[in-house]
C-alpha cells in the first residue's frame, strides 16, 4: 500500500512482477501467501493486526492456560523466510475493483492505497447477535486477543471481588458464568470455564464455596449441544459437561440481558438469571468486507452476510478477485479453519497456474477431514473418516491436530509442555493476569 498523503512507498508498486494483495492474515490469507512462496509474484498481506491468530485455541488464552504468543505469532515472523512476501498494518476500508485499487487506513490515521493485479480477500467473521447488537456490551464473543484478555480479567476479577463481598446474592451473581451457544465454540469455552472456575481457582480462594456458590451455565436454543455432530457425540458431550458441573440448558434461548443478569426462555417460561459474566458463542456474521465486495460485483450475500463466490472462489465479473474463508458462501461449507486453509492453498494454485498460462484449473473441492471438539481435560469428541471417538482417544486426536496446525515448532513444543505441566501435574493455569483496564469486565468501568 502507498501513503496517499506523503506518497512514500510502502509496497513495491513499481515492480514489474505480478502484484498479489491479500487482505487478512488468518488461515486463508496466510495459506495463499505460502502457496505463492516460489512464484514470480510480489505478495502483500494487509491486516489490521500484526499477528496470525489461531482462533481454535483462543478460549485457552481466555482461561489463562496458554499465553498469547503461543497462538498468535507475528505475521512478519510467519513469512520471514518468504522473500517475495511482506505485510502492511492497515485496516481496509473500501475497494475500487474497476481500477484495481484497495484503500485503507493505518492505526495512526494515515490513508493508504494499493494497486493490485490479483486481489484475495480473507476478512473472516465477527459476532452475530440476531438483531440485538447492544448485547455485545454485556456478552462479548471470542474472536480476538482483546476478547480473550477481557474475559480472562473479568473471570479472575469475579473471584477477587467475591472474596470481599458479604452479600450472598451479589456473590452468587459474581460467581455465575453463562455461555450462550452450544456449538463447538460454546462447548469448548464452557468446558474450560467450568474447569477454571470449579477446579483450579477455588483451591486458592478461601471464602468461595465451590459446590454452593459457583454456577456455570450453557444456554442453547436448539434441542442438543454440538448440533452438527452425530447424536452419539452430542450425548457424550452433554454427559461430560454435566460431570464438570455445567448446567446444560437446551431448548432455551436468551431473550434479554444487562450488566447484572440474563433472561432466558424455555418451555417452562421466562427465567432471569443473575450473572455478571456472560459470553456469546451463538452466532457469527461475515466481515463487512463481504458486503463491500457484493456491492462492487453484484454478488449475492446469505443471511450471515457471507458473499456468494463462484466455484473457483472468484467474484462475478472479476476473475482477478478471490474471496475465501469465513466471509464467503461456497458449497455450504462451515465457517471453520479447514475450509479457509484449503481455499487459501487452492487460490495460490490457481494464481500460479494462470501465470504459467493455464486457465483450466478445476473448481475448488473441499476434503472433509472431520470435526472435533474438546470438553475439558481428557474429554473430547471426534468424527473423522466415518469413525467416531470420545473420551481420552478423542482428546488425543484433538490435541494432535491442533498442535499440528500451530505455526512454528517452538510454539508447538511449548504448547505441549504447558498442557503437560498445567493439566497433568500442577493442575494450575499459569497465565492469570488481571489488567486494571479490564478488571471491571464488559459494560463496567474499572
Amino acid at each position: 500500500m502507498t501513503d496517499q498523503d506523503s506518497g512514500s512507498a510502502l509496497a513495491p508498486e513499481t515492480s514489474e512482477r505480478h502484484q498479489v494483495l491479500v487482505v487478512g492474515g488468518g488461515f486463508g490469507g496466510v495459506n495463499v501467501a505460502k502457496a505463492l512462496a516460489h512464484a514470480d509474484v510480489d505478495v502483500t498481506i494487509a491486516d489490521r493486526t500484526n499477528h496470525h491468530l489461531f482462533q481454535p485455541l483462543l478460549y485457552q488464552v481466555a482461561a489463562g492456560l496458554l499465553s498469547e504468543g503461543l497462538i498468535a505469532p507475528p505475521l512478519r515472523r510467519v513469512i520471514k523466510d518468504q522473500r517475495n512476501a511482506r505485510t502492511v498494518l492497515a485496516n481496509v476500508t473500501h475497494f475500487d475493483l474497476d481500477k484495481h485499487f484497495v484503500y485503507g487506513v493505518t492505526p495512526d490515521g494515515r490513508k493508504l492505497h494499493r494497486r493490485y493485479d490479483t486481489l484475495v480477500v480473507a476478512g473472516g467473521a465477527t459476532h452475530a447477535y440476531f438483531g440485538n447488537d447492544h448485547w455485545a456490551d454485556f456478552a462479548p464473543g471470542m474472536k480476538t486477543l482483546e476478547d480473550a484478555r477481557r474475559l480472562r480479567s473479568h473471570i479472575l476479577s469475579a473471584f477477587e471481588l467475591a472474596e470481599t463481598v458479604p452479600d450472598p446474592s451479589l456473590r452468587k451473581a459474581l460467581l455465575t458464568f453463562v455461555v450462550v451457544g452450544g456449538g463447538p465454540t460454546g462447548v469448548e469455552l464452557v468446558g474450560q470455564v467450568a474447569e477454571l472456575a470449579k477446579k483450579v481457582l477455588p483451591r486458592e480462594y478461601r471464602w468461595v464455596d465451590t459446590s454452593q456458590e459457583i454456577r456455570v451455565i450453557l444456554v442453547e436454543a436448539g434441542p442438543a449441544v454440538l448440533g452438527p455432530f452425530h447424536p452419539k457425540l452430542q450425548r457424550y458431550a452433554r454427559k461430560h459437561l454435566v460431570k464438570l458441573g455445567v448446567e446444560v440448558r437446551t431448548d432455551t434461548a436468551a431473550t434479554d440481558m444487562d450488566d447484572d443478569s440474563i433472561t432466558v426462555k424455555s418451555a417452562a417460561g421466562f427465567e432471569k438469571i443473575d450473572a455478571r459474566t456472560k459470553i456469546w458463542a451463538a452466532g457469527v456474521q461475515a466481515s463487512p468486507l463481504a458486503s463491500m465486495l457484493a456491492e462492487e460485483t453484484g454478488a449475492e450475500t446469505d443471511r450471515a452476510g457471507r458473499v456468494v463466490v463462484l466455484p473457483d472462489c472468484t467474484l462475478p465479473g472479476h476473475p482477478e478477485v478471490f474471496a475465501i474463508g469465513d466471509m464467503v458462501s461456497l458449497n455450504k461449507l462451515p465457517g471453520v479453519a479447514q475450509p479457509a486453509i484449503q481455499e487459501g492453498r487452492y487460490v495460490g494454485k490457481v494464481i500460479r497456474a494462470r501465470l504459467e498460462g493455464d486457465a483450466n484449473v478445476p473448481p475448488f473441492k473441499y476434503f472433509d477431514k472431520g470435526s472435533m471438539a474438546t470438553i475439558g481435560y481428557r474429554g473430547a469428541v471426534a468424527d473423522a473418516f466415518g469413525i467416531r471417538f470420545t473420551g481420552s482417544m478423542g482428546y488425543l486426536m484433538w490435541g494432535f491436530i491442533h498442535v499440528l496446525y500451530l505455526i512454528g515448532w517452538g510454539n508447538r513444543l511449548s504448547t505441549l509442555l504447558v498442557w503437560q505441566r498445567s493439566l497433568v501435574f500442577t493442575k494450575n493455569y499459569p497465565q492469570r493476569i488481571i489488567t486494571s483496564e479490564q478488571a471491571g469486565g464488559p459494560g463496567r468501568s474499572s
